[in-house]
């Protein structure tokens, strides 16, 4: 047997670049072909495989693309956790950070500046909680509108903190959309909104869903996507 299959068969993972990184393996009975993604903050390589696929087919796939998967890690934005005279994402544009060790630990917008203070060593979560609950206030607001335009009752929303996945909608009415779209353009994350109150009509990807969404979002629903999959590994940057 080929090393990196015995080795696989104990803990998945590949050489990319120099660095060891894990492999996740997901079966999907509806799938009907590898897919292979590499998460947004390179952390590892996820592959989705048909039931009728064997796991060493699917790491034989991983180790066949080593050399796309190094590509795609290449494209990982540094890890730049938030930091006193640093910048901070917020709906589009870079808030310059203004911090104050003897000001108020609740962050607030003044300009283009996001002004906080106490602890410098506490600051990164600090910003994470207040975008967080920006994100919950916007995204509300973005369901009560297109629920409203719909026709239907507005779904509960959670945030998400997915790795992989912007938005979903379960079967239960439950929205759940990732809170770092805060970050990105409000097109972008209105958006991703709509799609998932489209799915409140169509549990699929029907013609009848994307009319539907069509007629829901208010902008360009492909340039909205294609800004996600231009900059959408940037949302990851500062909180990971």
């Amino acid at each position: 047997m080929i090393d990196w299959l015995r080795q696989a068969a104990l803990a998945p993972e590949v050489e990319i670049a120099g660095r060891t990184v894990p492999v996740a393996i997901r079966r999907n009975a509806r799938a009907r072909r590898l897919t292979l993604r590499l998460a947004p903050d390179g952390s590892e390589v996820r592959v989705t495989l048909p039931g009728w696929c064997a796991s060493r087919e699917a790491l034989a796939f991983v180790h066949a693309r080593t050399g796309w998967l190094a590509e795609q890690l290449g494209k990982v934005p540094q890890r730049r956790a938030p930091e006193p005279g640093g910048s901070v994402l917020y709906r589009g544009r870079e808030l310059a950070i203004d911090w104050r060790e003897r000001g108020r630990r609740t962050p607030g917008l003044e300009d283009d500046r996001i002004v906080v203070g106490g602890p410098a060593a506490n600051l990164a979560p600090r910003l994470q909680r207040w975008l967080e609950r920006e994100a919950a206030r916007l995204m509300e607001s973005d369901v009560a509108f297109f629920s409203a335009r719909a026709g239907i009752p507005a779904p509960a929303l959670r945030l998400s903190r997915a790795q992989r996945r912007w938005g979903s909608c379960s079967t239960s009415g439950i929205v759940r959309i990732n809170w770092r779209l805060v970050q990105a353009p409000d097109a972008v994350r209105r958006s991703v909104v709509a799609h998932e109150i489209a799915h409140c009509l169509h549990f699929d990807h029907s013609p009848a869903f994307h009319a539907a969404l069509d007629r829901l979002f208010d902008g360009d629903v492909a340039e909205a996507d294609a800004w996600i999959k231009a900059h959408g590994r940037t949302l990851y940057a500062a909180f990971g």
